[in-house]
């Protein structure tokens, strides 16, 4: 039997469930796609992160682990994965009725008018332009690729920058236009190679260029050992004297211009590197 809507929405109020996993239900019926590529889903699927779930529901992320396990208990059997990544948005689908419902309630097509409308749909279809304008927002993507994302590896990341990334990913390859259906597929594979089709500017010269004084400094510190800090200041006053070692913090802070925390470290390194002090 074909899942529709009404289908799965008379199986939710006739399962045995708390109040709140039936609302908790309900609302993943609601994303659900019902048309493969609707949001960039397979059908029947939808996609929240825990945090969005538990936000809507008004609920703390542990009852909403509660909830989410009652729905698979339950005769609902709803099935959650995470396919793209520790970062991606949950996939989360009502599992088949084992057993067949009776013909009388078996939804007819009229409840899935929705999601027939031209409107409601996704489908990356035609050619896109590699020449286009830079702006997404003055293009007929746009809106497309904001919809898609939200169950892709690229779920957080800015519909401008994939938009970038995806022009110059075919910029690259000399490609002058391409199947619309592309850009969705590089949105699928984003997070299996993140850096596709970014482009590396060249840098200027007087961007990579280190300040003499703050590697010196850098190298200061990198011979003291943070986490022994105390023990090195008490070794040094030991040695030197308070008066000395309180000289010599000054010095270093009127010399590179750093804080007193930055500058007592530099001390500390400086002292292991000539022998006073052990690292």
């Amino acid at each position: 039997m074909e899942l529709t809507t009404g289908s799965l929405l008379r199986r939710i109020t006739e399962t045995d469930l708390s109040v709140s996993a039936h609302k908790l239900a309900t609302i993943i019926l609601d994303g659900i796609a019902w048309k493969d590529g609707y949001n960039g889903l397979p059908r029947g699927t939808a996609a929240f992160t825990l945090a969005s779930l538990a936000e809507r529901m008004g609920i703390s992320r542990q009852y909403l682990s509660n909830l989410l396990g009652e729905l698979a208990a339950s005769g609902l059997r709803l099935e959650r994965r995470k396919p793209h990544g520790k970062y991606a948005p949950w996939l989360f689908r009502f599992g088949e009725r084992i057993q067949s419902r009776s013909q009388d309630v078996v939804s007819s097509g009229g409840d899935t008018s929705l999601f027939r409308e031209e409107s409601h749909k996704t489908i990356f279809s035609g050619k896109i332009e590699i020449g286009e304008t830079r702006c997404v927002f003055q293009t007929r993507w746009a809106m497309l690729i904001k919809a898609a994302k939200s169950a892709l590896p690229c779920w957080n990341v800015d519909t401008q920058v994939i938009w970038d990334r995806f022009i110059a990913f075919n910029r690259q390859r000399g490609n002058a236009s391409v199947p619309a259906g592309y850009l969705l597929g590089f949105m699928r594979r984003w997070r299996n190679a993140p850096a596709a089709g970014q482009v590396q500017e060249p840098v200027p010269e007087q961007a990579v260029r280190v300040d003499p004084l703050q590697a010196e400094l850098a190298a200061l510190i990198g011979a003291a050992a943070v986490r022994n800090r105390q023990f090195h200041e008490a070794d040094l006053c030991r040695l030197i004297g308070q008066a000395a070692y309180q000289a010599r913090v000054h010095e270093i802070v009127k010399q590179f211009g750093c804080p007193r925390f930055t500058a007592t470290l530099a001390v500390h390194g400086q002292a292991v590197l000539v022998g006073e002090i052990l690292r």
